[in-house]
């Protein structure tokens, strides 16, 4: 009964899709509300970037049917009035991110005003009790006191937000990404029995799914693409980050406790957050600001190599799954703390390979 509940809210998001987004794109395209070309995209043409419209919406009629459907029938072992707090945490940021992507995609927003907005969202979840309380052993570390985890939380929150948003830099790289990192977590937490988190990560990876054949295939027979925008990548960024601090948290009403929580939620989206970190390091090393947008990220980095838009995707895509997979089964034999380890070590060896590679086309 709850696996049938997952799949049919999952196929409720991928219908939902299909029916908002096709029309997304006939307004954008009749009022001519198109991504500007600069030197900084990759794309040439028109093309709209109000994709991310469909998600919200669907994301939040579906997770309030869901807790209602599961609260009526007792749909799952967990309480959902003990949970419902960080849903309602999470309705609300979605919501405010989801008027400052829209207001950002059509007339623009000062970068430092949603930096203040996404550290006012993430607030929301250490008000709702939700909050990273436990590291795992990672650094030595274990049990966080409040003071401590509930700024940490704050920070990776927004962390995670700006990562996401950042890391949508080519047609169905974003899209792709999230819609697996959220297949693996939403496995991750019905095998924990967490059913309502793990009906929303099935929900936001069945909205992904048609947006992401819209965005790498087009639709119709003018095969007319369409973007995700700041209203795509922003509320995805704080689902993600949901998701992942609900899984890391230790919270028997979520899930039972389990060693690796930690290294197994943040690993499932490593690629997009390894890579702000570099970048990030890259910006000040050369005395830039770390707000200021350039064309140094992963992505862009595989396409100066001589890589196709759409191989960089899919080489991408598979990085993800082999990090994924790496950790989620090396917590069962290895120390939190060496497979952290052994995550920086390939990354640093496969920026190396850019950084070879990058100087050999020069």
């Amino acid at each position: 009964m709850n696996y049938l509940f997952i799949l049919i809210v999952f196929i409720a998001a991928i219908f939902m899709g299909w029916i908002l987004i096709p029309q997304i794109v006939f307004i954008a395209f009749r009022k001519r509300l198109f991504d500007i070309v600069d030197t900084r995209k990759v794309h040439v043409g028109i093309i709209p970037r109000l994709g991310g419209i469909s998600f919200v919406p669907t994301q939040c009629c579906l997770i309030i049917l869901s807790i209602f459907f599961m609260h009526r029938f007792r749909i799952g072992s967990s309480s959902i009035i003990t949970v419902l707090p960080f849903f309602l945490a999470l309705i609300c940021g979605l919501v405010i991110l989801f008027m400052t992507g829209i207001k950002d995609d059509l007339i623009g927003v000062n970068y430092h005003w949603k930096f203040f907005i996404q550290i006012l969202v993430a607030l929301l979840f250490p008000l709702s009790g939700l909050w990273i309380n436990n590291m795992y052993g990672v650094c030595g570390i274990i049990a966080l006191p409040s003071w401590v985890g509930m700024p940490l939380t704050i920070f990776f929150v927004v962390f995670i937000i700006n990562a996401i948003n950042l890391i949508d830099g080519i047609d169905g790289l974003c899209s792709g990404l999230t819609a697996i990192g959220c297949f693996i977590i939403g496995g991750l937490f019905a095998y924990s029995g967490a059913w309502l988190h793990a009906s929303y990560a099935f929900i936001t990876a069945g909205i992904l799914l048609p947006f992401f054949y819209c965005n790498v295939f087009g639709i119709s027979k003018c095969k007319q693409r369409i973007f995700m925008g700041d209203t795509g990548s922003l509320t995805l960024g704080l689902s993600v980050a949901f998701l992942i601090v609900s899984y890391a948290m230790y919270n028997p009403d979520i899930k039972p406790f389990s060693d690796g929580a930690v290294i197994v939620a943040f690993a499932i989206f490593i690629i997009p957050m390894f890579d702000v970190i570099r970048v990030i390091f890259v910006r000040l090393y050369n005395h830039k600001s770390i707000f200021l947008p350039d064309r140094n990220h992963i992505h862009h980095r595989f396409l100066r190599l001589g890589f196709s838009n759409r191989a960089t995707m899919i080489i991408i895509l598979l990085m993800a799954l082999f990090f994924s997979f790496l950790n989620i089964v090396g917590v069962e034999y290895v120390n939190n703390n060496v497979l952290l380890f052994l995550d920086v070590v390939l990354w640093v060896i496969t920026q190396a390979w850019f950084d070879r590679g990058e100087k050999k086309r020069l």
